[in-house]
């Protein structure tokens, strides 16, 4: 068998120079530069294009004063604003700018302006602008040069907290501002660090509750009084792995609502009175023993929404505050909730629902969680009934730890051992649920291909001391978790494990180098998005408001003992144990995991004849956000792995509109 096997590096000169003699191909974005990637038939691109033709709706506001809502969707290459004025309505775009047009907010005191936040090519230097509804103008309320991030408008709604690093470049400081006066915003606070986020704004607007991220296991809550600038601790701040991820002002402006893991594996909704020094927290949702990872209060304070995480759905619940007994909302369907909003009367709560058969669209429910209302209907050329729903797996990994994924099997047409693409989330305080695949339907439905998802060591949603496994000198442990996996699918009677892929984005593009360095007698070859390929010069060079936080999760580069083992594990460093064939994807203007990373490991492969292809995109950053370069690198993808797989073409289906 194995002399009848033609290698995959020949495979993939044979195949090209196939296409490049006998099919018509497709141009590609000007934006991006190739190296390496042949060109793409059209009848690929055009077997593959149906999949990447769907929409989703993310709730963005409500209208204050009518029932109509702002939503967050795409009709052209990027995501813009749109208002829809009814359930089932259409949607009415409002921005129309080549760059995705990332929130909104109405101005809640008549709805006549919306603040949002845009920036240039992926570069992630959002600016704070004001669009006028019945102009359609908008006015830039920033500086233009720093990164500015929305946060909450005032009880009073006139005024804005939001973050800068206007000041230093680095440091979110607290910025306030009228956005009808652009001229009024000032600098309220200075802060240090790049971890700030105001989450909520006084009932009286005397104070601004504060948010400081240390790391994903550890926050402090601060208030910040208004006129004075003057910020004082709510909890405690020699607090370690103590995380206070969301909170809000009860009615009163007596106490907090605030999701922490204070004496508990998960984050639980808590009630914590100002006045007790910190040691009087009244813990709500004990019973349910998952993360409570959203949280929204009424204007009016009479109601609080949240929604827990439960093995990777989301399950919703209404709570009244003058009881403070939560009651599940049934109604919704099971899926991955996100972007509570409740309706300036308090009487009804939006919000997204995504699943593996709908992208996402926006419903809302009553105050009582009855009267499920569905408000957009998102398309999808195929239809969604085709698309395969996730089961939960697990494995025991080298230290006896159960670690889990999700897996999407080829419909049973598909006989016989079945190719296997792990996607690595990101994060690496992320997690893997059983969300909408999108594109990558295609693998699952046209090529037969095993879709798994790993929740690797250091993945949110199964306790905190979970999430801690990999930090710093034990990040070996979670690319060990990937070797157990590959020992779980030889297991399998229906999985090919001589048929094997990784691919991942950001950390799970540093998890897919460090598997082909570790295992590549494991797998067949490996698409690596956006990944840092060496953690030093990654932290050295990703952007500054960013560093110290990164330090935390990955260990101090400064630190000798530190930079050595980074140094040590680093893929960059172990580019020669790299023997199959790789694709790279980056983002020139990438802040997060700038493109050196990529272009370093780049040209060390092309330096030792490995077979790479690159793709960078001229006009993104952290991850393709424009349709036509997404396209592109999907056809590129399904073109690799196509290849690698050994695996035919379909022939391409009649579209539609065509």
């Amino acid at each position: 068998m194995k002399n009848r096997r033609i290698s995959v590096a020949a495979a993939l000169l044979v195949r090209c120079a196939t296409a490049l003699a006998a099919e018509p191909v497709v141009a590609p974005p000007d934006s991006l530069v190739l190296e390496g990637v042949p060109p793409i038939a059209v009848d690929l691109a055009d077997a593959v294009g149906r999949y990447g033709e769907f929409r989703r709706a993310i709730l963005l506001d409500w209208h204050p004063s009518s029932r109509s809502i702002l939503i967050s969707t795409r009709f052209a290459n990027t995501s813009q604003l749109h208002l829809v004025s009814m359930p089932g309505g259409d949607r009415r775009q409002l921005t129309f700018f080549r760059d995705t047009v990332r929130e909104g907010r109405f101005h809640p005191d008549g709805g006549d302006y919306i603040v949002y936040a845009r920036d240039v090519g992926g570069g992630e230097w959002f600016q704070l602008y004001r669009l006028d509804v019945a102009s359609g103008g908008s006015t830039l309320l920033t500086d233009g040069k720093s990164r500015n991030l929305l946060g909450p408008y005032s009880n009073s709604g006139n005024l804005i907290a939001y973050t800068s690093t206007r000041r230093t470049g680095k440091d979110t400081d607290l910025w306030v501002m009228n956005p009808a006066e652009p001229g009024s915003d000032h600098l309220l606070t200075p802060l240090a660090g790049g971890g700030w986020t105001p989450l909520d704004w006084a009932p009286d607007d005397s104070k601004i509750l504060l948010q400081e991220q240390i790391s994903i296991n550890e926050t402090h809550l601060w208030l910040v009084n208004v006129r004075s600038g003057e910020k004082t601790p709510v909890t405690p701040r020699n607090e370690k792995n103590i995380a206070y991820l969301d909170a809000r002002f009860s009615k009163d402006g007596k106490g907090l609502y605030v999701t922490t893991d204070r004496d508990s594996e998960f984050q639980r909704l808590a009630y914590l009175p100002l006045d007790s020094r910190g040691n009087a927290y009244r813990y709500l949702t004990t019973e349910i023993p998952w993360d409570v990872d959203q949280i929204e209060i009424s204007r009016d304070g009479e109601h609080l929404a949240f929604v827990t995480n439960e093995g990777g759905t989301s399950a919703l619940y209404i709570m009244p505050t003058r009881t403070q007994v939560p009651s599940r909302v049934h109604d919704v369907p099971e899926g991955v909730i996100q972007a509570l909003r409740w309706h300036k009367d308090g009487r009804e709560l939006g919000f997204t629902l995504s699943n593996a058969r709908s992208p996402g669209d926006v419903y809302s429910v009553g105050v009582s969680g009855a009267n499920l209302v569905r408000w957009t209907d998102s398309e999808t050329e195929v239809p969604m009934q085709q698309f395969t729903t996730a089961e939960l797996v697990k494995w025991p990994s080298f230290d006896g730890r159960t670690i889990s994924g999700f897996l999407y099997r080829p419909p049973a047409r598909f006989t016989g051992r079945r190719p296997v693409l792990i996607v690595i989330h990101g994060g690496p305080e992320g997690q893997s649920r059983p969300d909408f695949l999108g594109r990558f339907n295609y693998y699952l439905n046209e090529l037969g291909v095993a879709v798994l998802e790993p929740n690797v060591r250091g993945s949110t949603g199964y306790g905190k001391t979970f999430t801690l496994l990999d930090n710093g000198l034990l990040r070996e442990g979670a690319y060990k978790d990937i070797n157990a996996l590959f020992d779980w699918i030889q297991s399998q009677p229906d999985l090919d494990a001589s048929r094997v892929a990784v691919t991942g984005g950001s950390y799970g593009g540093h998890m897919t180098l460090a598997v082909s360095t570790l295992y590549s007698d494991r797998i067949r070859c490996s698409v690596d998005i956006v990944g840092p390929s060496n953690l030093v010069t990654f932290l050295e060079h990703t952007e500054p408001y960013r560093r110290d936080l990164r330090r935390v999760e990955y260990g101090d580069e400064r630190d000798p003992k530190t930079r050595a083992f980074l140094e040590r594990i680093a893929p960059m460093n172990n580019v020669a144990r790299i023997r199959k064939p790789i694709l790279v994807v980056a983002g020139k203007n990438d802040p997060r995991v700038p493109v050196s990373e990529s272009d370093q490991i780049v040209a060390a492969l092309h330096a030792q004849s490995t077979p790479v292809w690159y793709i960078m995109a001229r006009d993104e950053g952290h991850g393709f956000q424009k349709k036509a370069n997404q396209d592109y690198q999907f056809y590129a993808t399904v073109e690799f792995l196509q290849q690698c797989f050994d695996l035919p073409s379909p022939a391409a289906p009649a579209r539609q509109n065509q």
